[in-house]
């Protein structure tokens, strides 16, 4: 027979699933981005459940929430990305390689001219383009996938995103059980893991938005799972994977260095070369390159939101100058990272002591920070990978940051977006200072 307290203990389980699922479930479905009030209070609301769930679940409990967790992401399936529109790129990318079109052979805006038409390439989904006058910038791996996803449905624009739907909810399941999997490794709370699992910014960007950072993490994190099975030509393959989903796993490399020792990084090195070089062998032209190269211009000299330190060269260059100085100022700062990114990842090549595991996740935590702060454009997404790295260790600003990124989607209208730059200055400020509790007051420990 049960007890009262067993009772009431499924009572409260029963009611926070429901009412978590239900949430997600209405922003899932049914708010759309440019409602600041709903779209905030409902964010607001996923954070308090989260909140309440972690710090009230026994170590019992934790695989029942595990569940949950998938069975969340399971009941965004069907829903229509409602906070970005990135996805429809995704498809026409890959429509274009169903019909044996280069990606990167024109703008969108070429196949809606007379002449250039092509199957699938519809007016209707060119309208959806958030970005119709750029070159695609995606990589082989995630080119793959987008055709994958017109192969199965090659009629359906629904059918091609519930495809790529699946494939990021399993994705995100497999990183969950990596999480569980290294967590048990490591020797740390199981209980960790909801950190990742329940955190409503990676439900609704990963399962909910369609965001391939759930590829990333999964295929980095399976990286270090063989490194600590000894197999590293798996590894490296893996974290292959990773860079050809999106480039941005480049910048650990230089990480691996002091990690692995010079022969077993030079093994990597050239893993991830071979490996590089098969995958983009498909796609290998000057079509290729010169496509990309205008892509990542692009992303230095034009794209801006929810920077930190650009914002305030920015500002200084309005003041000098008198117009924005992105065009100069995007590669600059890139270059300033890049630089700070190498210094930081090999400042302890020639110690004798040798790093762990737990120690490269948070170098790795600090080096996609150093990116994260230094670039001209951080969407809320782009730190899921931060999260997902801060379950190893004891950091939190990842976790403050996690709430704080989604009050950027308080600029979206109807048609438009204006960024309010206090919302701004209200996340960075907040993250700059749960960062100094963090590595000033716990002093890198890891429990």
């Amino acid at each position: 027979m049960l007890s009262a307290a067993h009772i009431q203990s499924n009572k409260r389980f029963f009611a926070l699933s429901f009412l978590f699922l239900l949430t997600f479930c209405v922003v899932g479905y049914f708010v759309p981005r440019h409602d600041t009030g709903l779209l905030l209070s409902s964010f607001a609301l996923l954070f308090l459940f989260y909140y309440i769930i972690y710090t009230s679940t026994r170590e019992g409990e934790i695989t029942t929430w595990l569940l949950v967790a998938v069975l969340i992401r399971g009941s965004l399936l069907f829903a229509v990305p409602q906070l970005s529109d990135d996805f429809y790129r995704f498809i026409w990318d890959g429509r274009l390689l169903y019909n044996d079109i280069h990606p990167f052979a024109e703008i969108p805006s070429y196949y809606m001219q007379e002449g250039n038409a092509v199957p699938g390439l519809t007016s209707e989904l060119f309208h959806r383009l958030n970005s119709p006058e750029y070159f695609t910038i995606y990589p082989p791996i995630t080119q793959f996938i987008f055709w994958l996803s017109v192969a199965l449905s090659p009629n359906s624009i629904f059918g091609s995103m519930l495809v790529l739907k699946v494939l990021v909810v399993l994705a995100e399941v497999g990183s969950i059980a990596l999480i569980k999997s290294l967590l048990a490794h490591f020797e740390l709370p199981g209980k960790k893991s909801l950190l990742y699992a329940l955190n409503p910014l990676v439900i609704l960007e990963l399962s909910g938005n369609l965001h391939f950072e759930a590829f990333v993490i999964f295929f980095l994190l399976g990286s270090i799972y063989m490194l600590l099975k000894q197999r590293l030509i798996v590894s490296a393959v893996l974290f292959t994977l990773a860079v050809h989903v999106k480039l941005l796993p480049l910048i650990f490399l230089p990480s691996l260095l002091p990690f692995l020792g010079l022969k077993k990084t030079f093994q990597f090195y050239l893993i991830v070369s071979i490996t590089s070089i098969i995958l983009f062998a498909p796609l290998l032209n000057m079509t290729l390159l010169s496509g990309m190269n205008e892509s990542l211009s692009y992303y230095f000299k034009k794209f801006e939101f929810n920077a930190s330190f650009y914002y305030l060269i920015r500002e200084w260059g309005f003041w000098k100058y008198g117009y924005n100085i992105i065009q100069t100022a995007g590669w600059k700062l890139a270059l300033v990272s890049t630089t700070l990114i190498l210094l930081f990842s090999l400042r302890n090549m020639f110690s004798k002591s040798v790093m762990s595991i737990q120690e490269l996740f948070t170098e790795w935590i600090i080096i996609l920070t150093l990116y994260l702060f230094f670039t001209t454009t951080v969407h809320p997404w782009y730190i899921v990978p931060l999260l997902a790295f801060s379950v190893f260790s004891n950091v939190r600003y990842p976790l403050v940051w996690s709430g704080l990124i989604l009050i950027t989607y308080a600029g979206y209208t109807l048609n438009a977006y204006q960024e309010n730059l206090w919302l701004v200055l209200i996340e960075y400020v907040a993250v700059l200072a749960f960062m100094y509790f963090d590595f000033r007051k716990r002093k890198f420990s890891f429990t």
